[in-house]
C-alpha cells in the first residue's frame, strides 16, 4: 500500500496568523478563523479585514443583532458574493447554528432571527479563504502561517484592524516579538 498519510492535526477552530513575510496581498497581516480542515481541503474566515459596508445592508433581517462595529468584513477572495454569519450565543447551539469553539457558532443566515433565539450577535463576512486538499499544510510547511488558539474575543473585536497585532502580542516567546513587526520594513 503506497500513498501519502493524511494528516492527523487538523485546525479546525484555530487561527492562522499571516507571517509577517507574507506578501499575497489577499492574506498580508491576515488572521484567519479556521471552520473547516479536512483531507479534502480547508475553509476559513479573515477577522481583520471591516469594509465600509453596513452589516445591514447585506442581510437586513439580522441588523438588530449584529456584532460592533456592525459592518460587514472581508472573509476572504474566494465566492465574495456569498455572506457567512459568525454568531456569539448561549452553548445550546441548536439547529440553525453549526458550533465552532465555545459559544461561537457559523449561523445560518437564511434563518429568521427570531428561531434562533439563543444567538446574541452575529458577525458578517463576504466570501472566504479556501485551500483545495494538501494545499494548506504545504504553506505550513512552507512557514507562511502561524497556527494559534482561537478565543471568541477574537472574533468580536471592536478593533479588527488591530487584530492581526493583538493576536501575535498574546503568544509566548519569540511569536510575540512578531506583533511589533513594522508595516513596511524597508523604511527601517
Amino acid at each position: 500500500m503506497s500513498g501519502t498519510t493524511p494528516p492527523t492535526d487538523f485546525i479546525k477552530a484555530k487561527l492562522l496568523v499571516a507571517v509577517p513575510g507574507l506578501l499575497d496581498p489577499n492574506f498580508k497581516q491576515t488572521v484567519v478563523l479556521m471552520l473547516e480542515h479536512n483531507d479534502d481541503g480547508a475553509l476559513g474566515l479573515i477577522l481583520n479585514r471591516p469594509r465600509l459596508v453596513g452589516g445591514a445592508e447585506a442581510v437586513p433581517h439580522w441588523a438588530d443583532r449584529l456584532a460592533w462595529p456592525s459592518r460587514l468584513h472581508k472573509g476572504g477572495p474566494v465566492s465574495t458574493d456569498s455572506i457567512i454569519g459568525l454568531g456569539i450565543g448561549s452553548d445550546e447551539s441548536g439547529e440553525g447554528v453549526s458550533p465552532l469553539l465555545g459559544r461561537l457558532g457559523v449561523v445560518d443566515l437564511h434563518r429568521d432571527p427570531v428561531d434562533l433565539p439563543g444567538v446574541e450577535e452575529v458577525r458578517l463576512f463576504a466570501g472566504y479563504a479556501g485551500w483545495t486538499a494538501g494545499q494548506l499544510e504545504t504553506e505550513l510547511a512552507a512557514g507562511g502561517w502561524i497556527v494559534v488558539d482561537a478565543c471568541e474575543e477574537d472574533v468580536r473585536s471592536a478593533d479588527p484592524e488591530a487584530l492581526w497585532r493583538v493576536v501575535l502580542a498574546r503568544q509566548a516567546g519569540m511569536v510575540a516579538l512578531l506583533g511589533d513587526y513594522p508595516d513596511r520594513p524597508d523604511l527601517n
